[in-house]
């Protein structure tokens, strides 16, 4: 027998984006700027991290140390600037790091943090990043790029390019490099919220949206 469920689940949220963030009970923030429209999904965590207009994570995420664009899509187990291990040291285990965790001293190593923080990931504007993507430290991911299901990227992608596989390399580009030139200087991801609503059907039709708005 089957038995039809309509909902099965400890808080039932009615979802409804705005100027101001949505973020699920169960994502963790921690000393974030978050843009508007914006959604941290259920599970998520993010961490000194910059998540501008309109981009969204789907839930389980771990973001750290991080500029994430507009209108970027960020799938569900997606990793962002992972931690590193000291691999040029005798110990690689984080109690040569994380020292007051283990009482070996009243502070941290901080100059591992800032290395960290110093080598953030940059990804660019309507960036799509798939299922449990990892991106390493450092990356740097330009507009419009597409980063394929459970890729491991460690080295820089360009605009609009689709990258997969692990490590993870470039298998072609959305569109030609004149079109992509011509989408660029458009700057759409800056427009504000009504003339995005105003032109949201050009979107869906390239040759047109590039005669309107180039």
């Amino acid at each position: 027998m089957l038995y039809e469920i309509t909902y099965s689940g400890e808080n039932k949220i009615e979802k409804k984006l705005s100027e101001r963030p949505f973020i699920y009970p169960s994502a963790v923030i921690i000393n974030c700027r978050l843009g508007s429209w914006t959604e941290i999904g259920a599970g998520s965590r993010l961490t000194e991290t910059v998540f501008d207009d309109f981009s969204y994570d789907a839930g389980s995420t771990q973001i750290i140390y991080s500029e994430i664009g507009k209108f970027c899509s960020i799938a569900s187990y997606v990793r962002i600037n992972p931690g590193n291990h000291p691999k040029e040291r005798i110990m690689q285990h984080h109690c040569t790091y994380r020292k007051k965790l283990f009482g070996f001293s009243e502070a941290d190593d901080m100059l591992f943090f800032n290395w960290r923080r110093a080598n953030k990931c940059v990804i660019g504007n309507d960036v799509w990043i798939g299922h449990s993507a990892i991106i390493m430290p450092g990356v740097r991911i330009g507009n419009g790029a597409v980063i394929g299901s459970q890729s491991v990227v460690t080295k820089n992608i360009m605009p609009y390019e689709i990258a997969v596989g692990v490590p993870a390399k470039p298998i072609k580009k959305r569109f030609t490099d004149d079109v992509i030139e011509k989408i660029e200087k458009t700057g759409w991801w800056n427009w504000d919220y009504e003339t995005v609503k105003k032109r949201l059907d050009d979107f869906n039709d390239i040759r047109l949206f590039i005669k309107k708005y180039l």
